[in-house]
């Protein structure tokens, strides 16, 4: 089976932070990328992945900021955030930024699947994610070490494939 060239985002995570830190978060106006907030979900319990999120072509602070279902968990004042940043090479132009920061969140969201996240995880855009691969790095938290829509999507649902067996 022969696939399309693979799209690799490095996202360099930080955190955690708290609601009150929020001024700490941002770094510069173009302080763009996701975030994964954690918290108490009185089903799942303390310490849960709750969402994530995009800031694109805002910085991650103020986009936090405009957030407000965290108020009806249990214990807002103890979430806690943490901060990723797309890293790589070369600073790509502002409309591939955007359009990374868009399918790492998708890919992440259907892959991790957060307490808060529902909208997201209605379909998963087979086509667009089929040949990202997200690496994480830094304070990652509870994500995988590494992401590839070639596992997550539907892409390789129908492959036909043997099992090796030593003769």
């Amino acid at each position: 089976m022969e696939h399309k060239k693979i799209k690799l985002i490095h996202i360099d995570w930080d955190g955690p932070y708290k609601l009150s830190e929020l001024s700490k978060i941002t770094d510069s106006e173009t302080d763009y990328g996701v975030y994964q907030i954690y918290g108490n979900h009185n089903v799942y319990g303390n310490n849960t992945l709750l969402y994530i999120g995009k800031a694109d072509r805002q910085t991650i602070g103020k986009r936090i900021s405009q957030e407000n279902w965290w108020w009806s968990t249990s214990d807002p004042n103890n979430l806690q955030i943490y901060c990723g940043r797309l890293a790589g090479e070369n600073t790509p132009t502002e409309d591939q930024w955007s359009e990374e920061i868009d399918l790492a969140e998708q890919l992440l969201i259907n892959v991790h699947k957060p307490a808060y996240n529902t909208q997201n995880l209605i379909s998963i855009p087979d086509e667009k994610l089929q040949n990202i691969h997200i690496l994480n790095w830094g304070y990652y938290r509870d994500h995988l070490a590494e992401v590839s829509g070639l596992r997550w999507t539907s892409t390789l649902d129908n492959m036909d494939y043997d099992i090796f067996r030593y003769k």
